[in-house]
């Protein structure tokens, strides 16, 4: 079977079972108004079909969704309140959680309200004042079913997501285990790429790219025999012509792979140098992709200070200086400027990777943020049966 004959299976199972979960589920419905008879109307409209919040002003409305943002699949909220109309209310409350479905009630139809509204709170409908309660319901319907399919489609993005991530770690850590020497190499240079990234200012996005490339950078060994790859003393010229194969032989394996085509292109430079004088392509300076760049730098110092059969690793220091020696010809002076600056960080990270990696990976934190989710959404479960 295919990855993509796989990856269209996969969401279509997962289609069905997220659909048929949802359809057992009873939402709750988040009410705003300073009055309370319009509170309790809408209330004694609902509460038959929904679970029901209630709050009396923006500002203690934005306290419920922060408690209960995942519990919350649709708001309704006046518009007319004191010290924060709905408007700015909705537009709060957006940011904690995009998914949720926005209504404004209105006493009359006012265009400019209305507009300002959509703009800024990604409104899904106003209500005029007075509504017929028939009505109210078929409008809160088609909410909260445009709600689920949001939901669905954002909870299928990180099942897809949980699946591309934990079989990325899985190879990672198969090729760390089929090389004796370099046991933890590949989640050390991720680390390291990391931390210089973060002190780069690159973006989550870019973060995440940098995290899969690193993990995957000596995929292409799969491809090295054993008695190359284990030997216990130096290689021989041929052998280590074998060695330089490994970025050339990952981009075969991955280019084919939707998802990691861009990763494929980055880890096959991750041996080539600022002078030009690397391998496979030779590529000089700017040609050389900036990733690549600076996994370069984290790989050479994981190597440097890592043991060997026929050495000890090298102190930090001498590694350090080593690439300090080497920016200009092997390395981008930029990067090396900000392995200089986070060296600190790097030799703690050094000292304790897994610690330091569940605090930089992308990855780690998108399975706390799905671990977290899940046990809410128990949680939710639970309160709504009893």
């Amino acid at each position: 079977m295919t990855i993509d004959k796989f990856e269209k299976e996969y969401i279509d199972n997962f289609y069905k079972i997220v659909v048929e979960k949802q359809s057992h589920k009873k939402h709750t419905v988040l009410i705003v108004d300073d009055e309370d008879d319009n509170l309790q109307l809408l209330r004694r409209t609902l509460r038959k079909d929904y679970n029901i919040l209630t709050a009396t002003s923006g500002v203690e409305a934005l306290n419920v969704v922060k408690e209960k943002a995942e519990e919350i699949s649709l708001i309704i909220s006046d518009y007319k309140m004191p010290v924060m109309t709905g408007t700015e209310f909705l537009e709060q409350a957006a940011k904690t959680r995009p998914e949720i479905v926005n209504m404004l009630l209105t006493g009359h139809s006012d265009l400019e309200i209305v507009t300002d509204a959509v703009n800024k709170c990604n409104l899904f409908q106003y209500i005029v004042k007075p509504f017929e309660p028939d009505a109210l319901k078929l409008i809160i319907k088609n909410g909260i079913e445009t709600y689920e399919l949001s939901a669905n489609n954002h909870l299928l993005v990180d099942s897809v997501k949980d699946l591309f991530y934990t079989t990325i770690k899985s190879i990672s850590a198969a090729l760390d285990a089929r090389d004796a020497y370099t046991h933890g190499h590949s989640l050390r240079v991720t680390l390291y790429s990391l931390i210089m990234a973060e002190a780069m200012g690159i973006g989550e996005e870019g973060q995440e790219l940098i995290e899969t490339m690193g993990l995957l950078h000596d995929i292409g060994k799969i491809g090295i025999p054993d008695s190359i790859l284990n030997k216990p003393g130096r290689l021989t010229e041929e052998e280590f012509e074998v060695i330089k194969t490994h970025p050339e032989q990952g981009k075969i394996i991955l280019k084919d792979i939707k998802k990691l085509n861009s990763i494929a292109q980055w880890l096959a430079c991750h041996h080539e140098r600022w002078d030009g004088r690397g391998y496979p392509y030779h590529f000089k300076g700017e040609q050389i992709p900036f990733s690549a760049r600076i996994v370069a730098i984290a790989d050479t110092y994981d190597a440097m200070t890592s043991d060997r059969s026929y050495r000890k690793g090298l102190p930090h220091e001498v590694a350090l200086g080593e690439i300090q020696k080497c920016s200009g010809s092997q390395f981008d002076p930029s990067c090396v400027a900000v392995f200089v600056k986070v060296q600190n960080t790097i030799l703690a990270a050094k000292n304790d990777p897994d610690t330091y990696y569940e605090k930089y990976s992308r990855i780690s934190k998108f399975f706390r943020s799905l671990r977290e989710r899940s046990l809410q959404g128990t949680a939710n479960s639970q309160q709504s049966g009893s």
